[in-house]
């Protein structure tokens, strides 16, 4: 939680590691996570990268939490976490004040995730401002979403089985 370091730390036994916070750290890259081979749950908040194509390779994880990622527009890579179960995109919350969202490309890549059963969309909008794709999501049960039209996220809700509600909280918290 907040190192100051430019370099993520090597661990000692990365397989050992079922759940992580990175929280604020000054860190150049993310990338080393994907040494984590077990990880299940991950938190963090401050997200340096440009791509999370590096998450593909945590295959067992089953809770991710991203506030923050202000350079992601594509959020592919996440359709390979077949045990996600839950998943939080948010943007800072001094955003939601002005209204400043993290725009991505689709949220297409979420109906791929089988298990997702909770979600939130905190200030990350797709470009077509479209919750359509969410419909498809088949054991989605609860989700939070800001940002998008008004309109839109009554639609969703009133079409869908999900209850507007936000995700359970990481084990470790």
């Amino acid at each position: 939680m907040r190192d100051l370091s430019r370099a993520f730390p090597i661990v000692a036994e990365p397989e050992s590691v079922l759940s992580a916070r990175v929280w604020h750290c000054k860190y150049k890259s993310l990338f080393p996570l994907a040494e984590l081979s077990n990880l299940e749950e991950l938190v963090i908040a401050g997200f340096p990268d440009d791509s999370f194509e590096f998450f593909s390779k945590l295959e067992k994880l089953r809770v991710l939490h991203v506030l923050h990622m202000p350079q992601i527009f594509d959020i592919r890579p996440l359709a390979k976490l077949v045990h996600l179960k839950s998943l939080s995109l948010a943007t800072l919350p001094s955003w939601d004040a002005s209204r400043k969202t993290t725009t991505i490309q689709s949220l297409e890549p979420l109906t791929a995730i089988p298990e997702l059963a909770y979600l939130e969309l905190l200030g990350i909008c797709s470009l077509d401002q479209s919750l359509a794709p969410l419909e498809r999501c088949k054991n989605l049960r609860t989700a939070r979403i800001s940002n998008y039209p008004k309109a839109e996220i009554e639609r969703f809700f009133s079409g869908a089985k999900v209850i507007n509600k936000f995700n359970p909280e990481p084990s470790f918290c």
